[in-house]
């Protein structure tokens, strides 16, 4: 007997009628896939420093992909220029360029235009210092700058660095010169930063030497990379993760420091002892910048108090407990047994009243309980 075609194909639509329900069931009640992240953009804005080839970028690129920063697009209109390494290396470190001319050609909103940035690393001003451009005229570039990068985007965050020393041979005023610039960015930052837009000081310069850390003076050697990379890091982490800390007068390094450089230091500064002077209006006060088991990092801040300039000055204090300073910026500093003597280096002695400079140092050791004793001599 013959089967009834029509019957035969209501059949089948039965059978698969509680199929395709599970199917739409299924797709009513799967969630869609979430989307992607989207990167944070980030611009590395300066000179030779930052973009020639400017390795510092290849190992904060690195060592945010390795602690789980990976949704950060380094930008620029300039290219990675080796470094020996893969990484991310988009950025605006125009060699050669100063600060006051960027500002004054109007040449940053292009570039903002075509990377729009949400973080900006601004290592700039050398040139400009090197040309002897005054301190107040490079702020207001920086002031350009900014009001330039908020026009494109106006919950930009800045990191602005206190650039790392200058002493190449052929500009013996660069030393002093870079201490004026760097004396003033924490109040310009004050004065500049927001809420929705805000400004955070990087120091760059406390302990960082020139002489080894660069290969010329100027720009950073592999040792001088590793320590603005760990200065960048956790001020970039930070804003990455929409935090916004204030202006850091004092470094702001690694919590994890690279075995084939001196510890960078990991707690906080340690309060100033009161001067000591001695005739001639020359007094000098200690303080413990930071400090990590085996060492630490001290600065000594060297006051003229007199009526008179001074042409020069020299502090000696007490290492009773076996410390051995491996290192030390902006003196020449020696010691011999127990005693440390810092005379001020060719750029930072001539002082007037009330003037002041400070140098720095690593030591072996552990910080001296109590604070030593400063004697401060005025010549």
């Amino acid at each position: 007997m013959s089967r009834n075609p029509v019957r035969a194909a209501l059949t089948a639509l039965a059978a698969l009628l509680p199929v395709l329900a599970l199917g739409l069931a299924l797709t009513a009640t799967t969630p869609p896939a979430a989307a992607a992240a989207t990167p944070i953009r980030v611009m590395p804005l300066g000179d030779s420093i930052t973009g020639s080839p400017g390795c510092w970028r290849a190992l904060l690129w690195n060592r945010l992909q390795s602690t789980g920063h990976t949704d950060v697009d380094f930008v620029g209109t300039l290219g990675p220029q080796g470094c020996g390494v893969p990484y991310d290396g988009d950025n605006e470190g125009h060699g050669g360029y100063l600060a006051t001319n960027v500002a004054n050609q109007n040449l940053l909103p292009g570039w903002l235009a075509a990377t729009r940035p949400d973080v900006v690393l601004m290592h700039f001003g050398t040139n400009d210092v090197w040309s002897n451009i005054a301190p107040a005229t490079i702020l207001a570039a920086y002031s350009k700058l900014v009001d330039q990068m908020r026009a494109a985007n106006p919950a930009t965050t800045v990191l602005v660095a206190k650039i790392i020393p200058m002493n190449p041979a052929s500009c013996p005023e660069c030393g002093q010169r870079t201490v004026a610039l760097n004396a003033l960015i924490d109040g310009w930052a004050a004065g500049k930063t927001t809420a929705a837009s805000p400004i955070v000081v990087v120091d760059q310069w406390t302990g960082f030497s020139t002489s080894t850390d660069t290969y010329d003076g100027v720009h950073p050697n592999a040792a001088g990379d590793q320590k603005m990379s760990d200065r960048w890091y956790p001020a970039l982490v930070a804003a990455l993760s929409r935090a916004t800390p204030g202006p850091t007068t004092s470094p702001t390094v690694s919590p994890t420091p690279s075995p084939t450089l001196s510890p960078s230091p990991t707690t906080s500064p340690s309060p100033t002892t009161g001067p000591t002077s001695a005739p001639g209006g020359c007094t000098a006060t200690w303080r413990v910048a930071g400090q990590w088991p085996g060492g630490f990092q001290g600065e000594v801040t060297v006051r003229n108090d007199g009526a008179a300039p001074i042409a020069g000055w020299t502090v000696r204090f007490p290492l009773a407990g076996g410390q051995r300073i491996s290192q030390a910026w902006s003196a020449d500093v020696t010691q011999s047994g127990t005693t440390a003597t810092a005379r001020n280096a060719g750029w930072n002695g001539v002082l007037a009243p009330a003037a002041q400079a400070t140098f720095g140092f690593l030591a072996e050791g552990t910080v001296p309980s109590p604070a030593p004793a400063l004697t401060c001599a005025a010549s």
